[in-house]
């Protein structure tokens, strides 16, 4: 699929350097669950029933996790609307569209390609922004739809999910296994299986994290330049960053693990920390970024530089 929006070269390259890397770790983890285990029907079926799963019914996990339903035109006109005008003006094929009951203003595209995407978005998120405003969200996650780095961080996320799996599986044996438990070896066994795991989730978590903040950057640009509208992208970045600050803790805690997936992360104040593994850049170096392309557009007579 070919679109208007503006293609990122970085962008290819570096998701294809990063689904390499976690190939090659994925591999290396499979092998060393069947030198450990000694099971190859077992680890590679699991392996392979999760990441079908992962990839086939993504869409549906992500709207049953986040409360999200389709919508109709009738339903939602202006929602449509906005959606329709942005896929005519990308030249682009129209993903599903869903809301998400849920005061958290945001937004995420989840679907394995275009033709089973889905944009789904929070009614917090059409409450709080003008229409102006969501425009720019909307043409944001179109962007990850247009450039395939939906599927990609779906994908590249499943690695994450299944180590971190096998790690809670091989803590909760040893656990509850029993004080009397005179196997050592299947002791000495599930601990390694625990420290490889515990490895291969740390590298593909850092590895997935800078893959994502640029995808980030990316999708911010390609929105504005596609609408034109930089400055009304910052504003709606601005306007939902500062409202999410004040949705209860809890709230945040269950939308957290869709972070990677969405317009802006679901972080309370206070986790300046947390802000060097997170999954989105800061909120200045996004702002500063559209800031640069605001001046791009100023000195080219403010027209949009769509790409081919």
């Amino acid at each position: 699929m070919r679109s208007r929006f503006e293609p990122d070269r970085q962008l290819t390259a570096r998701m294809v350097v990063t689904m390499f890397l976690l190939g090659l770790l994925y591999v290396a983890f499979i092998a060393a669950l069947i030198a450990l285990l000694k099971s190859v029907v077992l680890v590679v079926v699991i392996a392979a029933a999760m990441l079908g799963a992962q990839y086939w019914y993504s869409d549906r996990i992500a709207l049953y996790a986040m409360h999200g339903r389709l919508v109709t035109p009738e339903e939602q006109p202006q929602l449509h609307g906005v959606i329709d005008r942005l896929c005519a003006t990308a030249d682009m094929p129209k993903p599903r569209v869903a809301i998400s009951e849920m005061d958290l203003p945001n937004a995420f595209a989840t679907g394995r390609n275009a033709d089973h995407a889905v944009v789904c978005v929070t009614t917090g998120l059409l409450r709080r922004l003008e229409t102006e405003e969501l425009e720019g969200v909307l043409a944001h996650e179109l962007s990850h739809v247009a450039h395939r780095d939906v599927a990609v961080i779906t994908i590249a996320s499943f690695l994450g999910v299944i180590a971190g799996l096998v790690v809670r599986f091989a803590f909760y044996s040893q656990l509850f296994g029993g004080r009397d438990q005179r196997d050592q070896n299947t002791a000495v066994v599930f601990m390694a299986v625990m420290v490889v795991s515990a490895v291969v989730y740390a590298v593909s978590f850092l590895l997935i994290r800078a893959l994502s903040r640029y995808r980030e950057l990316a999708a911010d640009r390609a929105a504005a330049m596609l609408t034109g509208k930089p400055s009304v992208l910052a504003s709606a970045l601005t306007k939902v960053s500062g409202d999410i600050a004040r949705i209860p803790t809890r709230d945040l805690r269950t939308a957290q693990a869709f972070n990677a997936f969405f317009f802006t992360p679901a972080l309370g104040p206070g986790t300046a920390v947390a802000n060097m593994f997170s999954t989105h850049p800061t909120l200045e170096r996004r702002i500063e970024a559209l800031a640069e392309i605001s001046a791009q557009l100023g000195e080219a007579g403010g027209e949009p530089r769509a790409g081919t």
